[in-house]
């Protein structure tokens, strides 16, 4: 292909992680019941303070938060920091877009059956069309059912339950 051809668009998959990342917001730790009031100085050189500013910033939190959850997420022996995405993360969004992909199914199908039978008793057309509704009903509560126990797997393996 030359340079004056146009390329051919590939189509945009936009994933229900990448959806979810755009709508979460960096929070802040919560409050005890009783005021930090403690203190514990630390030195950092003038590189080493602009690099945790940086990066507190990019996660719109205080450098004291950052320094803060990151020792404390040490000294519980976590992997990952308080708030911070994880793989799993991922996987729980994919798992609840999913999940109301799969209910929006069976919405409709249930609306489908309801219009066929509310005038009465169905046509036999009608009954045929009903039967095949009702299996498919079935099989989308299953697979709710089957996302829900994955997602719950996923956050369990998160937080090191599982």
């Amino acid at each position: 292909m030359g340079e004056d051809s146009v390329a051919e668009e590939q189509p945009v998959v936009v994933r229900a992680a990448d959806e979810a990342v755009l709508h979460r917001v960096a929070r802040r730790r919560e409050r005890d019941d009783e005021r930090r009031e403690k203190r514990v100085d630390v030195r950092y050189s003038v590189d080493e303070k602009s690099k945790i500013l940086t990066k507190a910033k990019t996660l719109g939190i205080t450098g004291a938060h950052l320094v803060g959850a990151v020792v404390m997420a040490f000294v519980n022996g976590e992997a990952h920091l308080p708030d911070q995405r994880t793989v799993y993360d991922d996987v729980i969004d994919e798992f609840a877009a999913l999940r109301t992909q799969i209910a929006r199914i069976g919405t409709n199908v249930n609306q489908i059956a309801r219009r066929l039978n509310s005038d009465g008793d169905p046509h036999p057309v009608d009954a045929a069309i009903l039967e095949r509704a009702e299996r498919l009903l079935s099989t989308a509560q299953d697979a709710v059912k089957t996302v829900d126990e994955a997602a719950f797997r996923a956050a369990g393996q998160k937080s090191g339950r599982a």
